[in-house]
């Protein structure tokens, strides 16, 4: 991609696909069906890190710059920036691979930050890297 079309950074996590129930009358996907896509892909990736439950303890602060529209495939980019005792901090980015195309924008971005629990709840250590 150019200068003017940036690539995705980070892993791609989650790709799922931007349907009518997702959407406004003129097609635009909910902001919140968004976030939830993003928030689903930093457990996800959080998890894997911390080899167990992960919840949401954060999300910074997140500024549309694209609509999603019906059709179009929602893309999830996913980068560990911190490992702290109990929680892992995610760059999450999202972007939007138009219907029928391979046209790739993006939505949003925000950082995640996620926190490693134990069987019973309570805030657990993240293990090391194996």
């Amino acid at each position: 991609m150019s200068e003017t079309h940036p690539a995705p950074d980070g892993e791609l996590t989650l790709r799922t696909p931007a349907m009518p129930r997702d959407a406004n009358a003129a097609g635009d996907i909910f902001g919140g069906w968004v976030m939830a896509q993003m928030d689903s892909a930093s457990g996800i990736r959080a998890a894997e890190r911390a080899r167990g439950r992960v919840v949401t303890a954060g999300v910074k602060e997140m500024a549309f710059e694209k609509a999603v529209k019906i059709g179009d495939t929602l893309c999830v980019y996913t980068r560990i920036t911190k490992i702290g005792r109990t929680s892992v901090t995610l760059q999450v980015d999202a972007w939007a691979q138009r219907y029928l195309s391979d046209v790739m924008e993006k939505v949003t971005s925000a950082e995640f930050v996620m926190v490693a629990l134990d069987p019973t709840g309570r805030p657990t250590p993240v293990p090391p890297e194996a």
